[in-house]
């Protein structure tokens, strides 16, 4: 078992009940992780820029942009009322 951490310690903390072969496959794997964090740590990050992603992220959405769609004039004509040159909607309160 290794020195980093403890199976027993970790399946009781994550209150699972583990066979004898499940802790020696979940140990392997945790040490084989732990390995390559270690490996990782030996990495010179001075002069990489921190970020929290791997590629880049630019935003694809379009700029608002103010746009008339359909004539002034058109729009009010479908309304079904109209008061100077504005929908006329019933009274709700």
């Amino acid at each position: 078992m290794s020195e980093k951490f403890n199976i027993d310690h970790m399946a009781l903390l994550a209150r699972l009940n583990l066979s004898d072969s499940e802790k020696d496959r979940l140990g392997k794997q945790m040490e084989t992780i732990i390995e390559y964090i270690d490996h990782l740590e030996q990495l010179d990050t001075q002069t990489v820029e921190p970020t929290s992603h791997a590629i880049p992220l630019q935003n694809v959405f379009r700029e608002d942009e103010k746009k008339q769609i359909f004539p002034e004039c058109n729009t009010l004509d479908l309304a079904p009322a109209q008061k100077k040159r504005h929908y006329e909607v019933p009274q709700i309160i």
